[in-house]
């Protein structure tokens, strides 16, 4: 038994009400069980209650012993003055206001139905971190209820992605080229190099790079070396030509900007278990291509109208040299950023950078059309995805996994069954597994 469960059953009054009355012999009839509260203080405010012949307005405080008043301190806080019910699972005391004053208390453990008990015990009994908790009880759930929550993940995803890029924005002073770069950088790292490659960005400002993205040469210089991906002169491969000039440019560059202190340490670079089209110096490659090859990345990236728009966005050649390079000085033909790798961008950069500029300027539909991309993309498909697929549960486009990303990192793997449509609808039935 947790807590949230009495929350969840105070909220939605699930629970027996016949000859409702308090601990203390008083009739008692809910007017407005009040609002959640989720910041400090009483658990819910603004309730409205009828006790014996009095109306009272004010907060509702729930514990699962009424002992947990004294053990939170509660008889001490002002706060909590306002507390006109105490709602226990078990009433093994009263307790007072900062005053003295007892305040009335409502026992549930004798007015919840068996069926619900176990329901929501069985929700949380499943401690794998892939499960899906409510899998026994899908089949009885209408597919409206999936799909109502599958969409409600997705905004959520989505919404909160547009936060990141807002907190960039606001820390870039409201550059929106900037916070295209940084967003940009940060997801050609995709996942094993997505730090070190977010430091880069910071590592080597858009005010520099701006000067020299023209020169496709002196950008790869920029990058590489505050990446510190290059090696000393010392350290130069006999008869590597373009490697000894990157590294003549950047000594210039590093001088005259004074970059030397911002550089990043060459451990922060991951190359264990990737394959070389993977390693981050190939992925370096690409961005230094796509910074000087498409000098309005923000505008490009807000106004292109459809998924094979932006795939042609990405789609641009590296060096000559990186064709051919995956490391410095190391030989090997190098792939083009895949088609597959474009989605992600699209995924992880477009979608969240549009519906953020969408909200900062004020226009819904443009939140709108960045989730329509998302319809036009292929589903993901993962060891996180397939227990979900393997429930029937929707997944035909990059929307749908996206949502069942966020169900199951938002809901299903830390147990919010309470907060979830499936479980609420689960729970409000008490339908059993089958």
């Amino acid at each position: 038994m947790k807590e949230e469960l009495l929350h969840y059953v105070w909220q939605h009054q699930y629970f027996d009400k016949a000859n409702l009355t308090t601990d203390q012999g008083e009739k008692l009839t809910v007017l407005r069980p009040g609002q959640h509260n989720t910041d400090a203080g009483p658990d819910f405010l603004n309730a409205r209650l009828q006790i014996g012949e009095v109306e009272w307005n004010g907060a509702v405080e729930i514990h699962l012993r009424a002992s947990d008043w004294q053990r939170h301190q509660h008889q001490t806080d002002p706060k909590y003055d306002q507390v006109v019910l105490h709602v226990v699972y078990a009433a093994d005391q009263s307790v007072q206001r900062t005053n003295g004053s007892t305040i009335p208390s409502l026992t549930l453990a004798p007015r919840l139905t068996p069926a619900l008990l176990t329901t929501y015990a069985a929700l949380g009994g499943n401690l794998d971190t892939v499960s899906v908790p409510c899998a026994p009880f899908l089949p009885l759930v209408p597919s409206i209820t999936r799909t109502m929550m599958l969409g409600r993940a997705l905004l959520e995803r989505v919404e909160q992605k547009a936060d990141l890029i807002e907190i960039h924005n606001e820390h870039l002073g409201g550059d929106w080229e900037a916070t295209a770069y940084h967003a940009l950088a940060g997801a050609f790292g995709f996942k094993k190099n997505s730090e070190p490659l977010a430091r880069l960005a910071k590592a080597l400002p858009l005010t520099i790079l701006r000067r020299h993205r023209h020169d496709l040469l002196q950008t790869e210089a920029l990058l590489f070396g505050q990446a510190e991906l290059l090696p000393t002169v010392s350290d130069l491969p006999p008869n590597d030509a373009y490697l000894a000039d990157l590294c003549r440019e950047y000594e210039f560059l590093r001088h005259k900007y004074e970059l030397a202190a911002l550089a990043l340490p060459a451990h922060a670079w991951n190359f264990l278990r990737l394959r070389p089209a993977n390693f981050p110096t190939v992925r370096i490659a690409q961005l230094a291509a796509l910074l000087h090859a498409r000098p309005a990345l923000f505008d490009a990236l807000l106004t292109a109208v459809s998924v094979g728009a932006l795939e042609q966005f990405f789609r641009v050649s590296v060096s000559a040299y990186w064709q051919a390079h995956y490391r410095p000085g190391s030989p090997g033909k190098v792939a083009a950023l895949g088609r597959s790798s474009i989605h992600l961008l699209i995924i992880n950069v477009v979608v969240p950078l549009r519906v953020a500029y969408a909200r900062h300027v004020g226009q819904p539909e443009l939140v709108e059309q960045a989730v329509a991309l998302l319809e036009q993309l292929p589903a993901e498909r993962n060891h996180l995805t397939a227990p979900y697929e393997a429930l029937h549960f929707e997944h035909r486009t990059a929307a749908d996994s996206q949502g069942l990303l966020a169900m199951h990192h938002g809901y299903c793997q830390p147990r919010r069954c309470l907060q979830c449509a499936v479980g609420s609808r689960i729970l409000r039935h008490n339908l059993p597994p089958r």
